[in-house]
């Protein structure tokens, strides 16, 4: 069972890795530079990058994945799988908007429908890997 989960584990995290660069790296990367330049570094702090996927992508299997393949459900995978990335998303993003001087409102917007998008991608990636490890 362990290898079962740790399999599952390293294919969803490729999956997240894989959706969140294009994200990053192609389609939002101008609007990120547009909206949020002043502040951001010139470049990453990997320490912490990694660390948010290894723990996101635990988050998505523990409650998006594994209940939806427990109930053999997509369609409960899908739900969860969005309302986890917009509740995390907007954790983040509403913080921000809080507390920052000059967060913009639209990246807190496009950044919450991301992760929404984001999770549900991912946790239906993970559950279709987990139904060819079975």
């Amino acid at each position: 069972m362990v290898a079962y989960y740790a399999k599952l584990y390293v294919l969803t995290l490729f999956a997240f890795f894989a959706i969140d660069m294009v994200w990053l790296g192609w389609v939002a990367r101008s609007f990120y530079q547009q909206h949020l330049g002043y502040l951001l570094r010139s470049s990453p702090n990997w320490t912490a990058a990694i660390i948010f996927y290894l723990l996101f992508v635990m988050g998505i299997l523990v409650f998006v994945v594994v209940p939806g393949l427990q109930a053999n459900s997509v369609r409960k995978t899908l739900l969860l799988g969005a309302f986890f990335g917009i509740i995390t998303y907007a954790t983040y993003d509403l913080t921000n908007l809080a507390t920052v001087k000059d967060w913009p409102w639209i990246v807190t917007v496009v950044d919450i429908a991301w992760g929404g998008v984001l999770a549900t991608s991912v946790g239906f990636a993970g559950y279709m890997f987990g139904k060819w490890l079975q």
